[in-house]
């Protein structure tokens, strides 16, 4: 068994980050929908910015909202305005296929692609 890539937003804009959180991160209903990431998933996010790499789960975020908030300890490692890149993964003893988003200063799709 391997851990494949399964979904990708890549190069959202964090529009918040609120320590006083449960951890998580929040994401807009309608990204968690086009890269069939779920509520409640474990996801890999790395920071475009910093570096920085940290593994948290998914709350849902107001649809059309653009919304990608850090919550809790991880507020500590991103800030507002850096470019994150949010991967889902899944186990598989076969190659799948990715679905990958690409998205704008606002969070809104621009591209979709399979890799």
């Amino acid at each position: 068994m391997r851990s494949m890539l399964r979904s990708k937003i890549h190069r959202a804009t964090v529009t918040e980050t609120r320590l006083d959180y449960e951890g998580s991160i929040t994401i807009d209903i309608d990204l968690l929908e086009k890269t069939d990431l779920w509520v409640g998933e474990k996801v890999l996010i790395a920071d475009v910015n910093n570096g920085n790499r940290l593994e948290t789960y998914i709350l849902p975020g107001d649809r059309g909202s653009g919304i990608i908030a850090l919550n809790g300890a991880a507020a500590h490692l991103c800030n507002k305005g850096d470019k994150v890149i949010i991967m889902g993964f899944e186990l598989t003893d076969k190659p799948i296929t990715a679905k990958v988003v690409l998205v704008d200063d606002d969070n809104k799709v621009v591209r979709e692609f399979n890799c």
